[in-house]
């Protein structure tokens, strides 16, 4: 028997048989559509009978869509295909709870299997947790047929009716011009199996929303109700999130404590739906964790589940998610510490770095004060001096001039451009004694060397300000200034080799001795 491929929502790998049941839903299914209710009960009355006559010959069957084709405009039993079990999901979704062991059913198991087929053919879901009532998809659909429905979906196989032919006679009844009337059948015993009373409580089916309905004119009578046709609508496309809302408000629409999870080996629950749903959220229950439905008798792992999966897998996802957040505020925690150890450092080098350079600067500011203070001390007197004449007693590097009396004996010439106390120590002419032994004389008066130095027109060309003390050594030999010392307070280097320059272009009085004269000038 040959297989194909049909482009319907089922789980990858899965193969539907061509000419099947399953392979008409999956189609309608694909294109938004469910069977008219007269089309349903016109397939499923027909697998009543078929199914009683099989059994009443002796024998089991697995009753699935997959196990059902069309021959000569009827929906009949294969019989090759009803010996196996089925592999895809939506066929054993209709098989009844005790065929889960891997056992054919007989009528009892039939009754199951037929009202779920019927369940599907008219709603296009399949029977099991978070399903929902009939009318509640399709209020089109008599409320009769969810009596029906609950009393054959059953779980429990002993408060479960098998009379397959009265099955055949309430579904005519739901539907009367789709299908002729099957043989005569005693609908009560849909009620009662011998003197067991039908649970419905243990039904697959959710019970009723709790809400009374009133209908105006008095009870009506379901066989009264006129079926309401209804043309194959178009569903809306798939939207995950509403999909996703809509199964957990199904599920959740079932009160009764059927779930129970077997986790490290121990038994938990049972739990309804609700319960069942909040334990996933937070995790107590994971997608490796067994569940079994008390009602299908079903078991296999949350993630086998179609109903629970998807709330399972955001569960998981939402684990990982705080997982990787905590990663990364670890991450970011230890970059933060090792950042700041990393500034720490830096700033430890850049601060010893910005101190080498203060002590540098502070160093080099110190031996430039120095150098102004030492011509600071040389010059620091407020009057003026006469000229001094300055005797031999050392050599130096002067050239010396003829003549050996005062006034004109042999002196020592000395070039320009050094400072007041340099030239002094070069000149190596004695100044204090003459040669019998008498002090010499200035060579010129203080009032000589005063009338040009004490004029200070030489401080306005240099910027002087008024607030600055400015004090002068100059060493003057013929007639101009070979050693000069400035210091000013505030200190101004600037002005100070200014005023340098000022004075060695000043024209003294000219005598070949050396003479040394100090000027100040006070702040005003």
């Amino acid at each position: 028997m040959s297989a194909q491929r049909i482009g319907t929502p089922l789980p990858v790998g899965s193969t539907i048989i061509p000419g099947t049941l399953r392979a008409r839903l999956e189609e309608l299914r694909a294109k938004g559509q469910v069977l008219l209710l007269q089309e349903a009960v016109g397939v499923a009355v027909p697998l009543c009978l078929a199914a009683a006559d099989r059994h009443a010959a002796g024998h089991v069957l697995y009753l699935h869509p997959s196990a059902i084709r069309e021959r000569n405009g009827r929906w009949c039993i294969d019989a090759e295909l009803a010996a196996l079990p089925p592999t895809l999901p939506r066929d054993r979704s209709c098989l009844a709870p005790e065929e889960r062991a891997g056992q054919p059913g007989t009528a009892r198991s039939s009754v199951f299997s037929i009202a779920a087929i019927l369940y599907e053919l008219v709603t296009a879901q399949t029977v099991g947790p978070g399903m929902r009532r009939p009318t509640e998809i399709d209020p089109s659909l008599p409320p009769s047929i969810e009596a029906v429905m609950s009393k054959a979906l059953v779980a429990d196989p002993a408060h479960r009716p098998d009379d397959l032919l009265a099955l055949a006679q309430a579904l005519h009844h739901l539907a009367p011009a789709g299908v002729s009337a099957p043989p005569p059948a005693d609908e009560s015993h849909l009620d009662h199996v011998g003197e067991v009373d039908v649970d419905v409580s243990m039904s697959l089916m959710p019970p009723p929303p709790a809400r009374r309905i009133e209908v105006q004119g008095g009870a009506m009578s379901p066989f009264e109700m006129i079926v309401k046709q209804r043309a194959p609508q178009q569903r809306p496309p798939d939207d995950q999130t509403a999909e996703l809302s809509a199964l957990k408000a199904r599920l959740e629409s079932d009160p009764r404590p059927r779930y129970v999870v077997i986790k490290d080996g121990m038994d938990h629950g049972p739990f309804n739906a609700v319960e069942l749903l909040q334990q996933i959220a937070s995790n107590s229950f994971l997608e490796s964790d067994y569940l079994r439905d008390t009602l299908s008798a079903q078991e296999r792992m949350i993630k086998d589940w179609d109903e629970f999966a998807p709330f399972a897998e955001h569960a998981r996802i939402h684990r990982d998610i705080k997982a990787e957040k905590a990663a990364i505020e670890r991450v970011v925690v230890q970059e933060s510490r090792s950042t700041t150890g990393k500034a720490l450092i830096g700033v430890a080098i850049v601060g010893a770095l910005i101190a080498v350079g203060v002590v540098w600067l502070v160093a080099q500011r110190g031996v430039r004060r120095d150098k102004v203070d030492m011509g600071g001390e040389a010059v620091a007197n407020v009057d003026t001096d006469g000229g001094l004449a300055v005797g031999a007693g050392r050599g130096g590097g002067s050239r010396w001039r003829g003549g050996g009396s005062v006034g004109g004996g042999n002196y020592p010439q000395l070039g320009g451009g050094m400072s007041c106390e340099a030239a002094q120590a070069k000149y190596v002419e004695s100044y204090d004694l003459g040669p019998d032994g008498r002090k010499m004389p200035a060579d010129l008066t203080a009032g000589a060397y005063g009338a040009v130095l004490n004029r200070g027109t030489y401080l306005n060309a240099c910027g002087v300000p008024s607030s600055m003390s400015v004090s002068i050594c100059a060493a003057v030999q013929n007639g101009r200034a070979v050693g000069v010392s400035v210091s000013t307070s505030p200190s101004n280097p600037r002005i100070a080799n200014c005023i340098a320059g000022q004075i060695r272009a000043i024209s003294f009085p000219s005598h070949p001795r050396l003479d040394v004269t100090r000027t100040t000038f006070a702040a005003n």
